[in-house]
Order: C-alpha cells, then structure tokens, then sequence
C-alpha cells in the first residue's frame, strides 16, 4: 500500500460569507451598535460600532464628493493610528482599492508603488520619527501624473474631508454599496521582496473578509473579545488577521502605539483587559524580556496569535506560561494568500503547536510538491508548499507574468516554503526553497540548527544562513542574540554545545554576535542582507 499523499483539505460546516466588507461591517453594527469597536491606547480615543460606522461612512462619502469612485487605487501611508482603520473600511464602502504603502518606505520606493498602482489619491501622516512623509510626498509627486489629491492626518484637509462628507447624501453611499461585488480588487498590498521591485497582490472583499473571519472563528471569537493589534496596519497581519477578525465578530481593535514598542503593548493589554495579543516571534521575545513584564496584569489574555516567521519553541512555550495564552495559536500565511492557509486549533497538543504552523483553514487546501517535478510528495517528506482556494489572490496588480510565476493553470500558489506534513495533516515549515544550504552536498535546514540553539541558556534569539566556502561550496554561520548579562558566544563554545547533539555538517562554522537582526518592518528577518553582511565580515566572495 502506498503512503498517503502531502494533500489536504479543509472541511468545514461554516460556510464562506458572500458579502462585501462593507455590508459585513453594517451586519455587525446591526448587532452590536454600543460595544467598543475600536481603542487607540496611546490616545485614549475610543469609538463604539455605531460611533465608527458614522465616521466611516462620513470619510467614504467625503472621498465620493472628491470624485474618489469604485477601482479608484487610494494609498495609506502612516503608522498604526485609528485613521488608518477609519481609511480601510471607508475604501472598502466604495469599491475603492486601498494601496497599503509601507511606513517604513523611503521617496524612491514611494515613488515606485504611487506610479505602478497608479495611485489618484494617498493619505499619509505628516511625519512619523525620522521618516519626513510630507517633504517626501513633495519630492515625487511632480513624477507621479495620475496623484491627483493628498491628504495629510493631521491637517486641515483631513478635517475638511470628514466635514464634507458629514453633509453628505447617505443615499449616494447605499447606490455606491449597490454596485459592488465580493469578487472586486479592494486591497494591493506590496510584497517586501528580497530581490527586484516588491510586487502588488491584489486581494478581492472575498479574499481578505473570509480569512479574517476565519482566522477569528478558530480563535474563537465574539463581541466578548478585545485584540490587541502591535502588528503593522498595512500587512495582512494588521488590517485582516486584526481588523477584519474582529469587524466580522463584534470584538473590539485595540492599537497599542503607532508602533511596536513591548512596555506600550503589556500596558494596553493590562488597560484594556484585552482577551488576545498578536505579534511575530521577536515582537512576542521583546514583551517577555521587557524589564517591567512581571508588573503587568495579564490575567484577561486567552488567545493571540503568532505568525510572520517560524516561532522558536522556547519562545511559544513562555508565551503560554508567562502571558497566559492558553489558547494561543500558531498561523502561517503569505500576503498573497490573504495571508492565512494553516492554523493551529486551540485544542491541539502543546506539542503540535509548538512544532507545527496547525493543519489547512476551512475552505482551503493544501499540498506538499517536489519542487522539480510538482508531484505531490508522500507525507514526511518535504517538498514545496501550494495552497488554492478563496484565499489565493487575483493576480499581482498589472503584472501577469510575475502572477503566472507564482500561482499555476490549476490556482494553486507556489510559496517557495519548505514544508513536511505529517500522517495527521499538520505542516511544518523547514525553510525557504532559497535559504536551504546545501554544504558539501547535504541538505542542511537553518530551522533545526535554530530551535537546537534556541534551547542555550545564555541564547535569547538566533538566526542560521548559510555563506561562501571555497571547499564545501557553502558552511554555516549563526547570528546570535544574547540574554541580558551573558558572555558573547563564540563559534568554539557552540561547537562544543553541538558537538555530539547535531551531525558535525549541522554545527555552524561562524558565529556572530548581534544586538538586533536586518528586518522588515512587518518583523521578518532579512536573510538576503544577512548573506550579503557575512560575505563583507567573513572577507569571501559574495
């Protein structure tokens, strides 16, 4: 008999909603109109349903008095504040397609995203730290011909623009509504990608509302909860597995700070008695390690989610033990693909969700290929991982040649993720197809070098790449993070706490002691700058 195949899908007796996020959002304020919606904690501002339904409605109807209609692309650009929440659900009222620009973007990229989107409108902060985003605005907008209007949050334009349509016809608003099907662009968000210009993934109502009001149903969701949101607002993480989780459950979306500081995010959990947390491993490291964590109270956390890059066991373990989250859950997910495919369940084993990224979301499938051949391979052993289903995008915005790269004739997405499933269906990531090194003719998956030196006492993170070696064609080099008072690691002590644990090819060869890892501003370690950074340390050949 032969071994069943890397193959999954999600059964499920909830069905997909068919409605547009607009028409979701009118749903939940029918039920819930007096129950919080949304808390800006470093503020103190706070809108029930009902009070963020009418401003929500005012913005829409004042960008339909600007001539802002239905495929019109608006960017938002500024850092997490209720405006940028205000901004997504107005768009989406009208059929607008919200550019999400990232906050930590510079003139050129800018530039870039405003002329490949064909951007009419773009809202943005004045400023934000170093970032001036008003003097950078100046600098292109006389290369960008289709910017017609921009909008500063914190100007008079702003004001005038929820005032205009406070005066507005609500009528026009239900006849935009009308127009409008779930299977409409409302979303393009662009890839950080490592190499070339980030590409536009163009998310449909259908695409970004289901996932969001799955991620939230297995997490348990309802008008009882209270998530806070430390994740960026322009990545999926932020505006769907947050926003819409919570919109689509009556919960209420809690912005600890414009941006992710750990004392700021406890503080904001405690205040606002949230029931959820989300983060990416080193967001969820800097919370654990702050030094005032133990004078927090925690006590109302239930669930969270973490997600973004591979989580440490370590660190998931403390997560449960030290924050309470019993129910914490593991999501993996890509933004091409609304962003989340597989969620561990609340239920699942303490083993399982510190091992694996869960098993395929409802309505979803998923599958494990060679990546030679595309042939499904036999569980337990590892191939690339392809998902299809409601959740895969409807293409990168004006590039058809890039989509066909990324997803087949038959809709599955290709993730360029290493990944085995298990006799259960549960997937583990090994890696990126592209962060494999290969060393001396073996295999070697940074992953499992990482949560072996996770498990150091004096270790608080750790990342593995693979450099140039004129002998074995690649050797191994860990970049390391220390815990407060310990003694820098060198690459003798490692050898020695690997020696006898892990296969001699698997014991790194360099060691590099850092204060922080090369990352996105969504908290995914840059490995690509890492190997290039190695490569002028190490004096080898890039």
């Amino acid at each position: 008999m032969s071994a069943a195949s890397s193959y999954a899908s999600g059964v499920c007796e909830v069905p997909l909603l068919g409605d547009t996020i607009g028409e979701n959002l009118d749903r939940t304020v029918r039920r819930f109109p007096g129950r919080d919606a949304l808390v800006e904690a470093a503020t103190g501002r706070r809108w029930t349903y009902a009070e963020f339904a009418a401003d929500v409605d005012a913005l829409a109807l004042g960008l339909l008095g600007l001539g802002i209609a239905k495929g019109d692309r608006v960017g938002i650009w500024a850092p997490n504040r209720a405006e940028w929440t205000l901004v997504q659900y107005a768009t989406a009222r009208l059929g607008a397609i919200l550019v999400t620009v990232n906050p930590a973007y510079r003139a050129h990229e800018l530039e870039y995203v405003l002329r490949q989107s064909g951007m009419r409108m773009l809202v943005a902060a004045d400023r934000f730290k170093t970032s001036d985003y008003a003097a950078m605005i100046a600098e292109v907008r006389s290369r960008c011909p289709e910017l017609e209007f921009t909008v500063l949050l914190d100007g008079p334009d702003w004001t005038a623009l929820l005032e205009r349509g406070r005066e507005g016809d609500p009528a026009e608003l239900v006849r935009a509504g009308a127009g409008l099907s779930p299977d409409d662009p409302v979303n393009i968000q662009y890839t950080s990608g490592t190499t070339g210009f980030p590409k536009g993934a163009t998310l449909s109502h259908h695409n970004i509302l289901n996932n969001g009001f799955f991620v939230g149903e297995l997490c348990h969701y309802s008008e009882q909860d209270r998530v806070c949101i430390p994740v960026p607002l322009y990545h999926c993480f932020g505006m769907v597995m947050g926003n819409l989780a919570c919109t689509s459950h009556g919960a209420a979306m809690v912005i600890p700070a414009p941006s992710f500081d750990p004392a700021a995010t406890l503080a904001a959990v405690e205040a606002e008695r949230c029931t959820s947390l989300y983060g990416v491993p080193t967001m969820f490291i800097a919370e654990l390690a702050d030094p005032g964590f133990a004078r927090y109270d925690l006590s109302s956390l239930r669930t969270g989610i973490m997600a973004g890059s591979p989580c440490p066991v370590e660190v998931m373990k403390e997560v449960i033990d030290r924050m309470g989250m019993a129910e914490v859950s593991i999501c993996y997910g890509m933004t091409e693909t609304s962003p989340v495919s597989t969620q561990t369940r609340s239920d699942d084993s303490l083993d399982r969700r510190v091992s694996t990224v869960g098993r395929v979301g409802p309505h979803l499938e998923v599958k494990v290929v060679d990546p030679q051949t595309g042939r499904t391979v036999p569980r337990g052993e590892p191939g690339e991982l392809c998902t299809r289903g409601y959740s895969v995008m409807l293409g990168y915005w004006d590039e058809p040649d890039r989509t066909a790269e990324a997803v087949d004739a038959a809709r599955w997405m290709h993730t360029g993720d290493l990944a085995v499933m298990d006799g259960d269906g549960y997937l583990a990531i090994t890696g990126r197809i592209k962060d494999m090194v290969i060393r001396g003719g073996e295999n070697v998956y940074p992953r499992e070098i990482e949560e072996f030196l996770h498990a150091h006492p004096d270790v608080l993170d750790v990342q593995v790449i693979g450099v140039p070696d004129a002998k074995y064609g690649e050797e191994l080099m860990a970049w390391v993070r220390m815990r407060d008072g310990a003694a820098p690691l060198t690459a003798e002590a490692v050898r020695a706490y690997c020696d006898g644990r892990l296969a001699r090819f698997k014991i790194p060869r360099y060691v590099h002691v850092v204060e922080e890892f090369p990352m996105t501003v969504t908290g995914k370690i840059r490995k690509v700058e890492m190997r290039e950074m190695a490569a002028r340390l190490l004096d080898l050949p890039a």
